[in-house]
């Protein structure tokens, strides 16, 4: 005998789900999936923006048209956004290669500056006429560089150079390079005049002055302190101005002879 009462048990927290409830029946297959362009409508955009834009006239086929055409035209006669694309990639070239070569440089510099022997006090690396001005110059430069970041040789390679560049730059009439090889020149007598023995510290100082004027005769050639006048000859010259005389319409006959004109008659 069947029990009545032999159902599907009712557990407490779940929901029993049958395929009536649904409204669905399980003989009919399931519905058709969301096509392609409905998933990925963005993708058939863009597609179809891609193939609009190499079409004739589009902007990818124009902009494929100037990079062919550019080496055909000419710097002159290419599309402007072609001359702007040369001229940034150029600068940005011209700065890569500045930056590299500014690095190479220094590191040149460095190398050279620190290559020289180091300056001592008092010691007697030159000798001869040139030892009495040399010699002030270097004491003074080992003496009072010895708190700088920079060894004295250094300081001594520096200063050099620098009397080397305003007596070149002088002696091609530069107007920079003149007032560097004068400063110059004062600052090399200061030191001579402040480092040489407190007995020949007059005699130091003179020769330094003679040397420095005697190489000013190169470095400030044709520098003259006589007053340039300069004098303005106005001349405007003599001026053509072409006219055009036209003459005047002849006066039309007059019909009215006056009455004291009579011809002449034979008689």
């Amino acid at each position: 005998m069947a029990d009545h009462n032999d159902r599907t048990p009712n557990i407490p927290g779940q929901r029993q789900e049958h395929p009536a409830d649904n409204g669905q029946d399980l003989n009919f297959p399931p519905p058709p999936s969301p096509s392609l362009e409905e998933k990925e409508p963005r993708m058939v955009a863009l597609r179809e923006w891609w193939d609009d834009a190499w079409d004739d006239g589009g902007f990818l086929h124009d902009r494929w048209e100037d990079l062919r055409q550019a080496p055909e035209l000419g710097w002159h006669s290419m599309a402007n956004w072609v001359k702007a694309a040369l001229g940034l990639a150029g600068i940005c070239a011209v700065i890569i290669l500045l930056d590299t070569a500014t690095d190479v440089l220094g590191d040149s510099i460095r190398r050279l500056l620190t290559a020289v022997p180091h300056v001592q006090v008092g010691a007697d690396t030159s000798t001869g006429v040139f030892a009495v001005v040399d010699q002030p110059i270097r004491s003074y430069i080992a003496a009072h560089s010895a708190s700088l970041p920079i060894s004295a040789s250094t300081v001594y390679t520096v200063w050099q150079a620098v009397g080397l560049f305003g007596l070149v730059g002088g002696f091609f009439r530069s107007s920079g390079a003149r007032l560097t090889w004068t400063a110059f020149g004062a600052s090399s007598i200061a030191m001579v005049y402040s480092a040489a023995p407190a007995d020949g510290r007059t005699i130091a100082t003179g020769l330094a002055v003679l040397a420095w004027t005697a190489a000013s005769a190169f470095a400030l050639r044709g520098l003259s302190l006589r007053p340039t006048f300069f004098t303005h000859i106005h001349n405007a010259g003599h001026q053509i101005e072409p006219h055009i005389h036209l003459p005047a319409p002849a006066a039309p006959p007059v019909d009215d002879t006056p009455d004291n004109v009579h011809p002449l008659q034979k008689r």
